[in-house]
């Protein structure tokens, strides 16, 4: 294992968004309750019980926002209209509960800022004074304007998000095509790359897309889960790796 804490034979980091690089998880979580408990509210003859954190780790974390909100109503045997990507955030569609979500998101945002964990960002520090070539993995359509909030787009070679994997038709997580295409779009075999992510979505993706190393990063307790879904490791914060100059 290199001073990183990784297998020699890693060339490239992969990095989800939420949850890894920023603080953002426990608010996109917030959001998507926010937006589901109001919808189930209003429904009747359905499963209305409210939206719990155990139905966030397992239906929408690290899903395309769409995915999240079909895999979500699937559990409770709820079928919308999937309606178009512009739908205004008051359509009972598909798009319009996950446009509401977003909604809430950049409010919640906009009222409390983003944080970054500093430990991640001296990760990346050496991860990138080790000369490895980095990317950064969300389904975000926001990714770019929250990377610029805390000043760390210049940590990424790559950035493969919400918006490139529509415009390429990547689907997301737990399918691995997103991590792939940033392999790809660093040049190494998905075998030289390690994935860093806290999302179970994020682990099955590693997993499936036979990448050499999966960090799974567990902000929330749930280290059990992330090594069924796939784990070689799991760290509370990524300055358990190493990394010290």
């Amino acid at each position: 294992m290199t001073q990183l804490g990784l297998p020699d034979d890693i060339q490239a980091c992969l990095f989800d968004l939420d949850g890894v690089v920023t603080k953002t998880a426990v608010v996109h979580a917030a959001a998507w309750k926010e937006m589901f408990d109001a919808f189930l509210r209003a429904r009747e003859g359905d499963d209305v019980r409210p939206f719990g954190s155990d139905d966030y780790d397992q239906y929408v974390d690290g899903r395309p926002r769409a995915d999240g909100v079909r895999t979500f109503l699937d559990s409770r045997g709820i079928h919308l209209p999937e309606g178009t990507p512009d739908d205004p955030p008051d359509a009972q569609t598909v798009h319009g509960l996950g446009n509401r979500k977003n909604e809430l998101l950049l409010e919640k945002i906009r009222t409390d800022g983003v944080e970054a964990y500093e430990g991640t960002l001296r990760y990346l520090e050496a991860v990138r004074a080790q000369g490895l070539r980095t990317a950064i993995v969300s389904s975000s359509a926001n990714c770019r304007d929250v990377l610029r909030s805390i000043g760390a787009e210049h940590f990424f070679d790559v950035r493969i998000d919400g918006v490139v994997a529509a415009e390429r038709q990547l689907p997301g997580k737990p399918h691995p095509d997103t991590f792939l295409a940033a392999a790809h779009d660093l040049g190494v075999e998905p075998s030289q790359a390690a994935v860093f992510e806290d999302a179970l979505a994020g682990m099955d993706a590693g997993r499936a897309g036979g990448f050499g190393y999966v960090v799974g990063v567990d902000r929330v307790g749930q280290t059990d889960a992330l090594y069924a879904h796939g784990a070689d490791v799991v760290v509370k914060d990524l300055a358990e790796l190493g990394g010290k100059e």
